[in-house]
């Protein structure tokens, strides 16, 4: 894919959808910190209606970790993996208190280095609640670049190097939440809603999905 038509795809991702967000709730860092890790391997749904739960009760380091691992389960527990990210949470909030007066850093190894937190969710928290154009591949966007052409890699890591060189400066923020949502409402792992979809024209898929096929 050449870099004209890439710029075409995310102009029309931006006309459609200016302004993109997250679809996790939350109203400070520290808050996406903890909705970001609660959200591997489940999903946003199901993320947003325990934090509407537990952020009313406890949404700082301090609060949090006053719950205790017990304590958070219970608020948690509808979660996939909820355990293991239960004490995770709970350590990252004890090194953020220790460490960083109970403040989430603005800091690529400072984030990587809290439990649960590995690049993907740090380019999250980077991108989304500080601004910075980080690209953080999470499944949507690794199918999407591979499936379009538009950014091809055999890993993650791959897929955000060669994300990062050839997006534009002005589309860097925010690609990350127009592939993402393009990836969960459009072009969807198992069938493609090609017939719908407003970059069908310039995506590079052979094998394309119509309603009448």
């Amino acid at each position: 894919m050449n870099n004209e038509k890439r710029r075409q795809i995310l102009t029309r991702l931006r006309d459609n959808n200016p302004h993109p967000q997250t679809e996790l709730h939350f109203s400070s860092p520290f808050e996406l910190l903890v909705a970001v890790t609660l959200s591997a391997q489940a999903t946003d749904v199901s993320v947003n209606k325990a934090t509407a739960k537990l952020f009313p009760v406890a949404n700082t380091p301090k609060a949090i970790y006053a719950l205790g691992v017990d304590g958070l389960k219970d608020y948690i527990k509808t979660i996939g993996l909820y355990n293991n990210k239960a004490i995770n949470v709970i350590k990252a909030c004890e090194i953020l208190l220790e460490k960083y007066d109970g403040e989430v850093p603005e800091d690529r190894e400072a984030l990587e280095s809290l439990p649960g937190v590995g690049r993907k969710t740090a380019n999250v928290v980077l991108n989304t609640a500080f601004g910075w154009p980080t690209i953080a591949v999470d499944t949507h966007i690794f199918r999407l670049a591979n499936r379009t052409k538009f950014a091809p890699g055999k890993n993650v890591q791959e897929v955000e190097e060669r994300m990062l060189k050839v997006v534009p400066a002005e589309f860097k923020v925010d690609v990350h939440h127009w592939f993402i949502l393009h990836g969960r409402y459009t072009c969807l792992a198992r069938k493609p809603r090609c017939g719908s979809c407003i970059i069908e024209d310039l995506c590079e898929f052979k094998d394309k999905v119509y309603p009448e096929e």
